[in-house]
């Protein structure tokens, strides 16, 4: 075996591809050496358990994790992991770590594409912290000049989108430019390409593809659970289940740093109020005419929402409870909570049961 394999320890690393039940897909670094069997997969790849002292320590093992592999065996193609090296950078949804970017995807046209949810995607995507790289696929279906609309739009939001067409090959290369040599998390509705467009980068992944709903111009959700794809050039690709609508959880104080053109308001000035939430405050910097501060808006009574949400849990004596409009987007408001069992049907056994003490009262 090279040395590349081996940690300054002697230590065999590797980085974690897939998680299955209780196994784990693990890539090992480097390459193998004469020695080894020739049947091994190049760069190899071994199914391994998680050591017990892992599990009693509570260690979870993430997709993305580099790990330290013990007792390989490498006719089975198995091993253990025995440790879980220090994380640079973890999600939860979707659960992998040591992500370095999110590529975005969205579609211009079948699906059309919508501008909250888009923003919705983006304002998920920024909350990370994390590099955001937005492409836009379909682009043969619009016209140069609608593309140049789209772009200047976006712009406006501090976003330069590389407009792709996977089905005619257009810029694909250059979005896997930007992957090269990183870890990257693809994200985005269903049925915009996300699948196609890992087809297209990486030929042995040979993703399903779904079709597009007609009636509901949506995609049907073909991804089932997260694995990560070695790119020609270098680097990981994530595919995630797709989602359509991210949770809105972040702090209502923190939201308006997940606009980058409110970020450059306050970069040059500063609100009256350090704790501003920019709706109706005296001397307000961010509040004004920039086109998606109506999304900001929403975006902030569905934080508050879920932030008030948390402590009515942390309350079981609240007196409100979370609705959820069905025909909305997502928006959300609070009622009254009924009393616990006081308007609840009393089922049959129990009338049942009533009925038979009161005959046995009456004998």
């Amino acid at each position: 075996m090279t040395g590349e394999n081996f940690a300054a320890g002697g230590q065999l690393l590797g980085t974690v591809v897939a998680v299955q039940a209780n196994f784990y897909r693990v890539q090992l670094d480097g390459e193998i050496g004469e020695q080894d069997p020739s049947s091994l997969s190049y760069p190899p790849l071994l199914l391994c358990t998680r050591r017990t002292r892992l599990k009693k320590i509570g260690q979870q093992v993430m997709v993305g994790d580099r790990v330290v592999v013990e007792e390989p065996d490498w006719a089975g193609g198995r091993g253990a992991i025995a440790e879980v090296l220090p994380r640079q950078s973890e999600l939860d949804r979707p659960a992998i770590a040591n992500v370095n970017q999110i590529l975005l995807v969205f579609a211009v046209a079948d699906p059309p594409l919508e501008p909250y949810q888009l923003s919705r995607f983006l304002i998920k995507a920024e909350s990370t912290d994390l590099d955001v790289l937005l492409c836009l696929n379909k682009s043969d279906l619009i016209s140069p000049q609608e593309q140049q609309q789209v772009s200047d739009r976006l712009l406006g939001w501090g976003y330069e989108p590389i407009f792709i067409s996977v089905k005619d090959g257009i810029n694909t290369d250059q979005a896997a430019r930007y992957l090269s040599n990183k870890i990257t998390v693809i994200a985005g509705p269903s049925g915009v390409g996300k699948s196609s467009l890992i087809n297209t980068l990486i030929d042995s992944a040979k993703l399903r593809v779904g079709e597009v709903s007609g009636k509901l111009a949506r995609g049907r959700h073909t991804t089932r659970h997260i694995e990560l794809f070695e790119l020609p050039e270098g680097g990981l690709l994530a595919d995630t289940p797709g989602f359509n609508q991210p949770d809105m959880n972040c702090n209502p104080e923190e939201l308006i740093r997940y606009f980058p053109e409110a970020r450059k308001r306050l970069a040059v000035a500063s609100c009256r109020f350090s704790d501003c939430l920019h709706r109706d405050e005296p001397e307000c910097v961010v509040r004004g005419n920039w086109e998606r501060y109506e999304h900001y808006l929403e975006f902030l009574d569905a934080a508050i929402a879920h932030e008030t949400q948390l402590h009515q849990q942390a309350d079981p004596e609240s007196t409100m409870k979370l609705k959820s409009k069905s025909k909305g987007k997502g928006q959300s408001q609070y009622e009254p909570k009924l009393e616990s069992k006081k308007y609840r049907r009393i089922s049959r056994k129990t009338q049942l049961q009533d009925l038979q003490e009161l005959y046995r009262d009456e004998e």
